[in-house]
């Protein structure tokens, strides 16, 4: 049955695992879950991200033997629901950590949020309202 205590993953391929670990982590905030950079033949390099005890998190994968080009658009959005203005300091570890502020394709976000594009060309929104 799916219901709010199913566990989420969320697949994406990544150019550099390093930079998304340093946007993902020391941007943030979240902790490495799993990481796999051994480049083993016919493996891919992971790096698993998400919140402590949360139940969701990004998978960032990295085939160095058939690489796949991330392909985000404007509509491929993170968003978290903060309650709240997102803190200056945290804006300023994202750009700090490879991120850069962009407007949104969706003036709704720009409204209620702050937006920052990741290494790979995600967006993440920071949502000053709150979910539910």
């Amino acid at each position: 049955m799916i219901d709010g205590t199913v566990h989420v993953r969320v697949a994406r391929p990544s150019r550099d695992l390093a930079a998304a670990e340093r946007f993902y982590v020391d941007g943030l905030g979240l902790d490495v879950q799993w990481r796999t950079t051994e480049r083993v033949p016919g493996k891919h390099d992971l790096l698993m991200v998400g919140p402590k005890n949360g139940s969701w998190h990004f998978e960032l994968t990295r085939d160095p033997e058939h690489p796949v080009e991330p392909t985000p658009t404007v509509e491929d959005l993170f968003v978290l629901y903060l309650g709240e203005p997102a803190e200056q300091s945290l804006i300023d570890r994202l750009l700090a950590a490879g991120g850069t502020r962009v407007a949104a394709h969706n003036p709704y976000w720009d409204e209620y949020g702050v937006t920052i594009t990741d290494p790979d060309g995600y967006q993440l929104v920071l949502c000053s309202r709150t979910w539910g």
